[in-house]
């Protein structure tokens, strides 16, 4: 089994199962990182004009890759990580992703290393797009893991900023349906 394979089959198992940390009772955002694989594997759609953040094949420093949704495709700058960062920073949405209105809908993991309750705020720099739906439930306290849900209203070039306390990280992702 190749790697892309294995990726896929992991990230499709994640789809299935919620975030670590999720409250029974409650509802995991839906949606998450690189679609199952569709038989043998396709190329990346191409990000063309849009600056995509790549993820890193490694989390946050002492940081456990069981703690941390999304651990080995992150991105992060010491203060705050996101997680579930899809393959060369495109989100190529499968159809149980896309909502009915069209809407495309992805889950993100996020480690806080410093104190303070999550917002994630997001544009379309590509074109105008209505704005961005985020969930970020409450439960998991002011540091560490964050489980979050973010509905992207359009396909396109998306700049997402997650802010908590004084820190701040902003990541590029490509939103596209090719299915």
């Amino acid at each position: 089994m190749t790697g892309r394979r294995i990726a896929a089959a992991v990230t499709a198992a994640a789809l299935v199962l919620p975030l670590p940390g999720c409250r029974s009772g409650g509802t995991a955002p839906a949606g998450t990182g690189s679609p199952s694989a569709p038989g043998p594997a396709a190329a990346p759609p191409s990000t063309g004009s849009c600056p995509v953040t790549r993820p890193s094949p490694t989390g946050p420093r002492g940081v456990s890759p069981d703690a941390f949704f999304g651990w080995g495709a992150s991105y992060g700058n010491g203060a705050l990580w996101v997680g579930g960062l899809w393959p060369g920073g495109v989100i190529d949405a499968d159809p149980e992703s896309v909502q009915a209105d069209g809407s495309v809908s992805t889950k993100f993991g996020w480690w806080r290393a410093t104190r303070g309750r999550l917002t994630i705020t997001g544009q379309r720099l590509d074109a105008a797009a209505p704005g961005l739906r985020t969930d970020v439930p409450d439960g998991y306290g002011d540091t560490g893991f964050q489980a979050t849900g973010v509905t992207f209203p359009t396909n396109g070039c998306w700049r997402i900023t997650g802010h908590a306390g004084p820190s701040t990280l902003t990541f590029v992702t490509l939103v596209v349906r090719t299915r």
